[in-house]
């Protein structure tokens, strides 16, 4: 599943065609994706200028002129492409066909910027729908996650209180969603070995008195480092992320743990070798003899 630089870059690149601009026409081609549309889900957005075009953790949220938010996540399978008049950007290095089974089109924004926004999943495990800002919070897709990591409120001793009183492992507890928002299995593994923490940690071990220690000040610069070199990289491309243009992400060229199994450390004069064990029905990577 996409995580939050995967997000953050989809966004980045359907903001220039989105945002200030009217949804002449959409199109909701079948009647559900992972969830049924709401029955007014295409009478709500046309005519609807697109005011803003966020991210909420791994959500996109497009403001709308009428009060009310689009919010949409990319499931396992699901990626935007913008159709132009002049065309579609030349591919990058990392370029990979896109699916090319147009029944796989689902949704369609017809923007007054002259592109076309096309949402293609194959798996059907993405979804839309359309919330009044003011009941955002009470939203249930919405409610109780956590800060962003990339946001001003994230910080060494917020992340500290959260994981004080917490009995799980310290990769547990960075994968809660109400802990920290957007992070998955595979920036985690990255963030914790740039921290040189264990992901077998007890997570309370980042707190001391409710203050944080050492290690959760490493932890949250490691995390900020990680996401930001990432969102750079245009995310991470395993199976089905690809940016808006077609080209894929490539941060994948520069993991240090992940799916890595049975390469040296990367650590200078560690000379570890990175193991794979399953945690919590996850694979996790790290180095054993330099993440303590």
């Amino acid at each position: 599943m996409p995580e939050l630089p995967e997000v953050e870059t989809v966004r980045r690149g359907l903001q220039p065609v989105m945002e200030g601009f009217l949804i002449a026409k959409a199109e909701a081609r079948r009647k559900d994706l992972r969830f049924p549309f709401q029955k007014d889900f295409v009478a709500r957005l046309e005519g609807q200028t697109v005011t803003g075009l966020g991210r909420r953790a791994k959500y996109l949220m497009a403001d709308l002129g009428s009060g009310d938010v689009l919010l949409m996540h990319l499931g396992m399978s699901g990626s935007f492409r913008v159709v132009a008049d002049e065309g579609t950007k030349s591919p990058g290095q990392f370029h990979h066909p896109r699916n090319e089974d147009r029944a796989h089109d689902h949704v369609v924004f017809h923007m007054s910027s002259g592109a076309s926004v096309v949402f293609n999943d194959p798996r059907r495990f993405g979804y839309m729908k359309i919330i009044a800002r003011h009941a955002l919070e009470a939203e249930p897709l919405l409610k109780g996650l956590g800060p962003e990591p990339l946001g001003n409120e994230f910080d060494a001793t917020m992340l500290a209180r959260a994981c004080a009183d917490k009995k799980t492992s310290l990769k547990a507890a960075l994968l809660d969603q109400r802990v920290v928002a957007g992070l998955g299995n595979i920036y985690v593994c990255e963030a914790l070995y740039r921290s040189q923490l264990s992901p077998r940690r007890s997570a309370a071990t980042l707190a001391k008195k409710n203050e944080p220690t050492d290690h959760a000040k490493r932890l949250v610069s490691a995390i900020h480092g990680v996401l930001n070199q990432a969102i750079k990289a245009g995310g991470s491309s395993l199976r089905d992320h690809r940016q808006t243009s077609g080209e894929l992400g490539y941060f994948q060229h520069s993991f240090q743990v992940y799916d890595r199994e049975g390469e040296p450390c990367q650590t200078a004069k560690c000379g570890g070798i990175v193991k794979r064990f399953t945690q919590n029905g996850r694979s996790t990577f790290w180095c054993p003899k330099c993440q303590k």
